[in-house]
């Protein structure tokens, strides 16, 4: 699908933004849990992976500005969140995603390709690079976690993870919070706010979060994580970049970038004037960089 034929613009309302949001979405069919696949342009194939409270819908600016760039952009929706599927009895851990993962770009028909992971979408694409590395043409990482034994989540996210305050904080992240939310930690440009609050009509779509909440549960915070997910970095065949935005406050650019920068084993970071949600604030600047490192390639 091509760009042109998404609205000019998304609404003036939530309902309409996910309403126009959801048009331009395509079935997948994934054994486990089927999903929604939103895709942009023809060229290389770039995949990316989105992370939490978002969905497939953090980057409806990037996958036109990648088609713009002449790339085919991909994102699609983790079971649970967006408008995939939240079976009961998915296992929502990062080794199940990163495995669902595997069997998504398969059903895609995707061969070799480009890989953008954000947020948890780091470490669970940093463990599908260690199942398909010969896959993989290029990976570019947006404010992610790598080390993620020591990792501690933001204050603002760990509630999500605890079984008994967990359902409560996320009844009361309503639209007009998670605005707040979004625009303190995640997003510095005026982005509408019927496009951010979109974000909690995609992340309670039919079970009012409960599956958000299995995922913020299932984070794999262990050495044995770790231990499995950097050696295939450190020994990766294709280039990585890393681009952050420089004033997020959660995944902060003065501690985190540093650990991914030592895990790629890369010499800079590509600091952009945003926050936590990047491809919100600066997509065409990240398209670029994709475009640029996807020629390097052989």
């Amino acid at each position: 699908m091509s760009s042109t034929n998404w609205p000019k613009t998304w609404g003036n309302t939530v309902s309409e933004v996910v309403h126009n949001w959801t048009e331009v979405s395509e079935a997948l069919f994934v054994a486990g849990a089927s999903t929604s696949v939103w895709q942009c342009g023809r060229g290389e194939p770039v995949v990316c992976l989105h992370g939490v409270p978002a969905s497939a819908f953090l980057y409806r600016k990037l996958l036109p500005a990648l088609e713009q760039q002449g790339m085919h952009g991909i994102a699609f929706d983790f079971p649970g969140l967006g408008l995939a599927d939240r079976p009961i009895e998915f296992d929502y851990s990062w080794t199940s995603l990163s495995g669902w993962a595997e069997e998504a770009v398969n059903a895609l028909g995707l061969d070799r390709f480009h890989l953008v992971v954000h947020d948890i979408g780091g470490p669970i694409g940093f463990d599908l690079i260690r199942r398909i590395p010969d896959r993989i043409k290029s990976l570019t990482v947006l404010n992610t976690l790598v080390r993620v034994a020591n990792f501690s989540r933001p204050w603002t996210m760990e509630p999500f993870s605890w079984r008994v305050i967990g359902p409560l904080y996320v009844a009361c992240t309503v639209g007009p919070a998670l605005e707040m939310l979004m625009r303190h930690q995640g997003v510095q440009t005026p982005v509408p706010s019927a496009e951010l609050r979109a974000y909690e009509k995609l992340l309670k779509r039919g079970d009012d979060g409960d599956a958000f909440l299995r995922i913020m549960r299932g984070f794999e915070l262990t050495q044995e994580y770790e231990d499995r997910i950097l050696p295939p970095l450190r020994n990766r065949k294709f280039p990585a970049q890393i681009i952050w935005g420089e004033n997020d406050p959660a995944l902060t650019l003065k501690k985190h970038a540093p650990l991914v920068q030592e895990a790629l084993g890369l010499d800079s970071v590509m600091a952009l004037p945003g926050k936590h949600f990047l491809p919100e604030d600066c997509p065409q600047e990240i398209a670029r960089a994709v475009a640029k490192l996807v020629g390097s390639v052989k």
